[in-house]
């Protein structure tokens, strides 16, 4: 079963600290976010593999966009 992670409010991705094929824990940091002026840490609610990163660093995002998906 898929875990979809979503953008908790619009900004810019400054980092992406995983890979599509990774193994990542239960609250692992996934994704830095950029939302006013602050850097925000993406973390895993789920412990698997990661499936597919669907953003790059500098896209912009929206409200509960996905982000990262883990199996």
């Amino acid at each position: 079963m898929s875990k979809d992670i979503l953008a908790p409010m619009p900004g810019t991705i400054v980092e992406i600290l995983v890979s599509e094929g990774e193994t990542v824990e239960e609250m692992q940091e996934l994704i830095v976010l950029e939302a006013m002026k602050m850097e925000n840490a993406i973390s895993a609610t789920a412990a698997g593999t990661v499936k597919s990163v669907s953003v790059a660093v500098g896209d912009k995002v929206a409200v509960e966009q996905v982000l990262v998906v883990i199996e």
